[in-house]
């Protein structure tokens, strides 16, 4: 699973980010005019946005579509009632635009790329692609919360708070996901669970 881990850019996320502290005074500030604010929230949501994004479009597309989840999110900041729920309003809005991308999206058979890929390229990104697509295989619940856990690299924790979801749900879906995950590739069931960190 590292590979997979490491076979995109990671968003640039600060340490201080990785914490998980109300994020309302931000939203507020960011409500206020306060661009630093909305930078924060940036860095705080944009792992979580492109998770989100990740489970429900081409890899190559997600990039693009995150700058526009926080875009349309800047332009909509007003319109957020509840400012805890910043993740949750966040998540819907990568989710309503992953859903825009496929029906204006242009079938990928149908697109000719005109650069071959390097062989070298292609045996490194092979194990995760494989990883990947049977990620996106599984029901929408599980691939969500997994993709946020392996690729992202956030903890149950993390998850929940930035989602919007309860700790039993993330654990619940974590757990599932994985043994359904193992079961597509074959690895047989393990003991241990992703959400190990849980309480």
């Amino acid at each position: 699973m590292a590979e997979l881990a490491h076979s995109k850019q990671r968003m640039p996320v600060r340490e201080s980010s990785r914490q998980m502290p109300d994020d309302s005074s931000w939203v507020t500030a960011a409500r206020d005019g306060d661009r630093r604010a909305f930078t924060r929230l940036y860095e705080s949501y944009a792992p979580m946005v492109h998770g989100v994004l990740l489970a429900r479009v081409p890899a190559s597309e997600v990039d693009d579509l995150v700058q526009e989840v926080f875009m349309t999110a800047f332009r909509r900041l007003s319109s957020l009632r509840e400012t805890g729920s910043v993740g949750a309003w966040l998540g819907a809005i990568a989710r309503n635009l992953a859903c825009d991308y496929h029906r204006h999206a242009v079938p990928e058979d149908q697109l000719a790329d005109d650069a071959p890929e390097e062989p070298a390229q292609r045996a490194d990104d092979g194990r995760a692609a494989e990883i990947l697509d049977a990620i996106r295989s599984l029901p929408e619940t599980y691939r969500e919360t997994l993709i946020l856990r392996l690729v992202e690299g956030m903890t149950g924790p993390e998850i929940a708070a930035r989602t919007g979801l309860t700790h039993g749900s993330v654990r619940v879906n974590l757990h599932r996901g994985m043994e359904q995950l193992r079961a597509k590739l074959n690895l047989g069931p393990r003991n241990d669970s992703p959400d190990e960190e849980m309480p």
